[in-house]
């Protein structure tokens, strides 16, 4: 698709030369049902012009590049027209169309602009601006209308950018009114000049044959009678109107007509809002079938005729589906679900009216379930329990948001998880999504309210945390520098974010704290980091919050990276800041980075890690195993899983500086916590702390697309791990409507107050982890030389027998489970010998006459060849005479053949 965007100087200059040569004008504009839609031209001229030098573009949603561009050819004769024609319009448009094209094409409130060359010679609508649902004035309106330009207008509006009044030059005509086109300039009148007189539509006879709605859904997804004029009876279940409804009504049909099939639907969709109806009322109508982007209705509605009322009852629904078959078969029915729905999505509440509802809160399918048909199985499942909770209206950001009905704002919000116990409404389907119009305003319970502090133990002496801050950027540090690449458009929003951060990161009470997405402009007093700890210093001025400096202007070349704070009072830095920006993580994974603390109160030391691998977005760029291989991990696995590898493979470096076993590596993985690069963590030897301290992976800190699931997460060395007494996500804003942010874009002035506060909830998309373990002084490394107690003295009988323990020597053997003593080594004498045990053991006769004392000189001897100090030991050998000997009788001799038992080792560790 080509794509041009015109500079204000280009558009200035294309004005000035475009009018005095316009010939070719837009003369009719059709923005009707479905995709009829069309652009006639004419020629002011005398003359026949080539059209090979024009081009027709669309502008959509304010953008100044052209989502069509729509190349001509051919010629339009004098005074004649030319019409472009959407490829799928009805027959009507297509049988006067010269051109028809399919792409992208216009609303009613995108711009049309006709260029000859780089000219600009005419234009519908305001080239660079969204007007919301359309352009208006003088009541005429942009969209859903035939606009025809007044017979006096000849010269095309060449000034694209400027403000769009359609009334000055255009007619008004209903929508789906081709009866123009193709005329611009000639008279639609006979020979005889007079307007020719329609004959009047034969009247609609309630009661008369018709056809069924049941016959008009079909039992498929596109109706078997798409593009056939019909004529229905029903009673009208809901009525959705006004101008800024769905412009239409509900019908169900009457029970004579009703047939037994349950998989066609009784109800159908009306597109019309020029018939007086009321809930009630039944009613005859005639009209064309259609499929409105894949859902059933009738337009084109020539006659309606009310017949009289009616009562009407609501299909049983009861989530999860069988099928999703079993939506379809309810299509344009009204319907109630009895049972308790659970908010699944918020993303739309504020801007469109939208809530996802669901049977149960639905996860992330490789959150549960490992990548692959598990998880595919896992995410087909989800679909069957959801429906969306949509109010019917077309407004976008109304002034009063729908749900909850009493009053929603900063303080009375609707998180993931609050429920509803009951639903009563038409089911519809758009944007890809089956809806429930709600006939009954639903009340909602407050089954997942806020906490103003984690849910932890407490049972540790140290927290550490994980956060994404979502673009924190402070411009030029001095109030001004806006718009920055990311983050807050100005000043005041940056106030209003950095109020939110502050009031979470103080109740999250980390004494350190890991950060991603803040701004990549260096440490310098100006920067975004410096900013922010100043700001937390300030709220409480008993904090002493300072952040890691790692001593460049940017670390990589991405505009955000991620950053390091803690508190000085309770931990200090000991280790030399680090970071990598080798592949994988010199482009699309950001740059790791890494530090050391020391716990001041006991001394223990860690190194902390933060991280945030390649986001699953801009598949497009992907290539081989990086592309989406449909197993639950989107696209760039392949490099998030290299990424994991390779960060752990760098924390094992010690890139720090410091040796210690303990390692701490937290943030946003963007993988949930069955996928490829959390597994390859674990393989590395990092464990998942939530996940280990829960016992499952029903854990979540972010949600997308209706689902929840971990991107944030905290991994652990097992030596970490061990100390670690509590971890948990604490859910301020992945579950909270984003309108509650700080942002001030789309919204009313009522809103920018009504929906924000300067406390902590919706400061992020993401959710903070944070993990709490408890810290152990240093144990000194064990000496693992023997020692022997010095000053040791021992007696013996000179009879006693050999082989007889006469003592225990005391020694210290302080690693004995690891190198136990195994030998002594004794000199001085060979009358005695001491065992691996330490006992001293006769080996000769003893003779007080000849040696009345033994001086010994010992030495230990371990298991690795550790020798401990020399030590003298001194064996007193006793006389004894020839009575005592006599009166010891036989028996004494067996007292000494009984000492080896009355001794144990003493040994000391």
């Amino acid at each position: 698709m080509i794509k041009t965007k015109l500079t204000p100087l280009a558009m200035l200059i294309a004005a000035t030369t475009a009018s005095a040569q316009a010939q070719v004008i837009i003369s009719e504009y059709i923005e009707g049902s479905s995709n009829n839609k069309a652009i006639e031209l004419y020629n002011t001229s005398d003359e026949a012009i080539s059209l090979s030098d024009y081009t027709l573009s669309y502008y959509s949603n304010g953008n100044t590049s052209a989502s069509n561009n729509i190349s001509l050819s051919g010629s339009i004769a004098a005074k004649g027209t030319f019409v472009i024609a959407n490829s799928n319009a009805v027959a009507l448009i297509k049988d006067k169309a010269d051109l028809d094209i399919g792409g992208s094409w216009f609303n009613g409130d995108d711009a049309v602009v006709l260029h000859k060359g780089d000219a600009i010679v005419d234009s519908f609508g305001q080239l660079g601006t969204d007007p919301g649902s359309n352009w208006e004035g003088g009541g005429v309106i942009t969209k859903d209308k035939t606009l025809r330009r007044k017979p006096e207008v000849t010269i095309g509006r060449s000034t694209a950018d400027a403000a769009f009044d359609p009334s000055e030059q255009w007619l008004q005509f209903d929508k789906d009114d081709f009866s123009g086109l193709g005329v611009h300039g000639q008279s639609n009148t006979d020979d005889g000049g007079e307007e020719p007189i329609e004959p009047p539509a034969e009247p609609l006879v309630c009661g008369d044959p018709i056809t069924t709605i049941n016959a008009i859904q079909g039992n498929g997804e596109i109706s078997p009678l798409k593009d056939q004029v019909v004529v229905l009876e029903g009673v009208v279940t809901a009525d959705l109107q006004a101008d800024n409804q769905l412009k239409g009504f509900f019908v169900q049909s009457l029970s004579a007509h009703m047939d037994t099939d349950p998989s066609t639907s009784e109800g159908l969709f009306i597109y019309d809002a020029n018939s007086d109806v009321n809930v009630g009322d039944t009613v005859r109508i005639k009209g064309t079938v259609q499929e409105f982007y894949d859902s059933t209705q009738l337009g084109n509605v020539e006659q309606v005729e009310i017949c009289g009322s009616a009562e009407f009852s609501a299909t049983q629904l009861t989530l999860p589906v069988s099928d999703l078959n079993d939506f379809e078969a309810i299509e344009g029915m009204l319907v109630t679900i009895n049972q308790p729905l659970y908010i699944t999505d918020n993303y739309g509440l504020s801007r469109y009216g939208e809530l996802g509802l669901a049977s149960e809160r639905l996860y992330q399918s490789t959150q549960v379930a490992e990548p692959g048909e598990a998880a595919n199985a896992v995410e087909a499942t989800n679909k069957l329990k959801a429906i969306t909770l949509d109010d019917g209206s077309t407004t976008q950001n109304p002034e009063t948001v729908p749900y909850p009905s009493t009053g929603f704002d900063a303080y009375n919000t609707l998180r993931l998880g609050d429920s509803t116990n009951s639903v009563t409404g038409v089911v519809a389907y758009s944007f890809s999504k089956y809806r429930i119009h709600p006939t009954m305003t639903p009340e909602f319970v407050n089954t997942n309210p806020r906490t103003d502090a984690p849910d932890l133990s407490e049972e540790g002496d140290l927290r550490i945390a994980s956060f994404n801050v979502l673009n924190y950027f402070n411009g030029d540090g001095q109030g001004g520098g806006f718009p920055t690449p990311r983050g807050a458009d100005n000043e005041a929003e940056l106030q209003r974010q950095q109020a939110k951060l502050v009031s979470a990161i103080t109740a999250l009470d980390a004494d350190v704290l890991g950060l991603m997405e803040v701004e990549n402009d260096g440490f310098d007093e100006l920067s975004a980091i410096a900013s922010l700890v100043n700001a937390l210093n300030a709220a409480n001025p008993s904090n002493q919050y300072a952040f890691v400096n790692f001593n460049v202007d940017k670390i990589g070349t991405d505009a955000i990276t991620s950053a390091i704070i803690y508190r000085a009072d309770k931990v200090a830095e000991a280790g030399i800041a680090s970071f990598t920006t080798a592949e994988p993580f010199d482009y699309g994974n950001r740059p790791p980075i890494a530090q050391s603390f020391r716990a001041i109160s006991t001394g223990e030391e860690f190194t902390f890690a933060v991280g945030h691998l390649r986001s699953k977005g801009s598949c497009s760029k992907a290539e081989g195993l990086d592309k989406d291989q449909n197993d639950g991990q989107g696209c760039w696995n392949a490099t998030r899983t290299q990424a994991a590898t390779l960060f752990t493979e760098w924390l094992n470096s010690k890139p720090t500086g410091n040796q210690d076993a303990d390692i701490l590596l937290v943030g946003d993985m963007n993988a949930y916590a069955k996928e490829d690069p959390i597994s390859e963590f674990a393989n590395q030897g990092l464990h998942n702390v939530i996940h280990h301290i829960d016992g499952n992976t029903h854990s979540y800190s972010y949600s997308y697309g209706a689902r929840i699931g971990s991107l944030d997460h905290a991994l652990a060395s097992q030596s970490l791990l061990d100390k670690v007494t509590d971890a948990t996500d604490w859910h301020i804003s992945a579950d909270e409507p984003i309108a509650l942010d700080y942002n001030t874009e789309f919204k009313s002035e009522h809103h920018v107050a009504a929906l924000y506060a300067e406390h902590m909830y919706r400061a992020s998309d993401h959710d903070p982890v944070i993990v709490e373990f408890k810290t152990q002084p240093p144990v000194a490394p064990v000496n693992p030389v023997p020692e022997i107690t010095t000053g040791q003295s021992f007696s013996v009988k000179e009879d006693t027998p050999i082989n007889s323990v006469i003592g225990i020597l005391d020694f210290i053997d302080r690693d004995a489970e690891e190198t136990p003593v195994e030998k002594f080594i004794v000199s001085g004498s060979t009358a005695v010998r001491i065992n691996a045990n330490g006992q001293i053991v006769t080996t000769g006769e003893l003779d007080y006459e000849f040696d009345n004392r033994l001086n010994l000189l010992v030495q230990a001897q371990d298991s690795a060849g550790n020798l401990s100090e020399q030590v003298e030991v001194i064996i007193h050998i006793e006389n004894v005479d020839d009575t005592d000997e006599e009166q010891s009788g036989s028996f004494g001799w067996l007292s000494l053949l009984a000492l080896p038992f009355a001794f144990r080792r003493r040994i000391h560790k």
